[in-house]
């Protein structure tokens, strides 16, 4: 007889004579070697990235999409026995369920709020559901606009900085002539003031005081 260790997070499914007889859940087991045959199953988390996609969106637009998927084996048998190739086919209802997704907004509705572009998860566990497999998580990582696409979007983003920066200047130049003629009010009001602002500039040893003919003295 020979001997075996499963681990906390495997399951050992022992085929004798080719039919399955048992699970081995973790711990130490005895098995007979001649007639059975042993397959390993890992249960522990696993992550599938499908890099960027052409995808059409509902405007016509081709964009290439990432996603990533979390999903785990929950039962062994069925993830064995299911199919040959079980990831495979859950790399496939992943590429369907994002296609779906993206033919049903545009591409200005997913620009402008990511939350379009959630996936509906159920969608792609009711494909591998027979399969043992349990998707946890399953997201948008990255949407690649074409390069095209993409220098428009830039030039958009700068035109709308350079609008902004023109607006502030120009509320700036605004309130600089508002207080000027606030100063220029103040003065007509009060002549006084003018005299002894001239005599503040007089005071300052780097200041220059030009005299007028007509008997003023100005800054």
């Amino acid at each position: 007889m020979a001997k075996i260790t499963v681990m906390e997070w495997q399951r050992v499914l022992a085929y004798v004579d080719g039919t399955l007889q048992r699970v081995m859940e973790p711990g130490r087991h005895r098995y007979r070697e001649s007639r059975t045959h042993l397959v390993t199953v890992d249960l522990r988390p696993r992550q599938l990235l499908v890099p960027g996609q052409e995808v059409l969106t509902a405007d016509g637009v081709s964009v290439r999409v990432s996603v990533s998927a979390r999903w785990k084996i929950t039962d062994p048998v069925a993830f064995t026995a299911g199919s040959e190739t079980p990831a495979q086919l859950l790399y496939s209802a992943v590429q369907d369920c994002v296609r779906a997704r993206l033919a049903a907004v545009t591409l200005d509705a997913a620009l402008a709020d990511r939350s379009q572009l959630e996936l509906d998860r159920t969608l792609v566990q009711a494909e591998v559901d027979t399969l043992g497999i349990t998707v946890e998580e399953l997201r948008v990582r990255d949407l690649m606009l074409p390069g095209e696409l993409r220098r428009a979007a830039m030039d958009a983003v700068v035109a709308r900085e350079r609008g902004k920066a023109a607006l502030e200047e120009a509320r700036a130049e605004a309130a600089a002539l508002r207080s000027l003629a606030n100063t220029a009010k103040l003065l007509e009001s009060h002549p006084a003031l003018l005299h002894l602002r001239t005599l503040l500039v007089a005071a300052d040893r780097q200041a220059t005081l030009v005299l007028d003919p007509r008997g003023q003295v100005a800054p």
